[in-house]
């Protein structure tokens, strides 16, 4: 879980120091036409820039999802469930991470979002991260696919 939750963090914040450097005049770069570009976004929001007045609540947010995080990891034995949430501790310790220490302020930073899905929303390395992370747990949810790896007894299979 940490191995895979230090891979996300580093590759989100060296694909967000180079679309700082890269992208700052404004440029807009094709990746996919009508479909992917890449252009700086610095969010001081949620997803779609929603509550951009209330940095300081993502930032608890944050922190709360990463101590969550690493309490329920300490019981992982499922591979599965390792990357679920090393997915989702490496994507939440990148915004946290963003939000405490991007301007403007400490507490209150702006993630740095550069991805543009066909003008539909801008995000990051993280949220991909995140996106997927989620995808799969509620996957694995549904399946009934215990942290423990072992399925449990009180839950027979249908």
């Amino acid at each position: 879980m940490l191995v895979l939750a230090a891979v996300v963090l580093l590759v989100d914040q060296a694909s967000k120091l180079w679309a700082i450097s890269a992208l700052s005049s404004g440029e807009s770069i094709t990746v996919i036409p009508q479909l992917i570009r890449l252009r700086l976004l610095l969010n001081a929001g949620a997803a779609f820039s929603i509550g951009e007045g209330a940095t300081w609540v993502f930032t608890l947010t944050a922190a709360a999802a990463v101590a969550g995080i690493l309490h329920v990891g300490r019981r992982l034995r499922s591979p599965a469930w390792t990357i679920v949430l090393g997915a989702l501790l490496g994507g939440a310790t990148s915004h946290l991470l963003d939000r405490l220490f991007r301007p403007p302020a400490f507490a209150q930073g702006h993630v740095v979002d550069f991805i543009d899905y066909g003008g539909l929303f801008v995000g990051n390395v993280a949220d991909i991260a995140l996106v997927g992370g989620c995808a799969l747990l509620l996957l694995l949810s549904l399946r009934d696919v215990p942290l423990g790896g072992v399925p449990d007894k009180a839950h027979p299979s249908a």
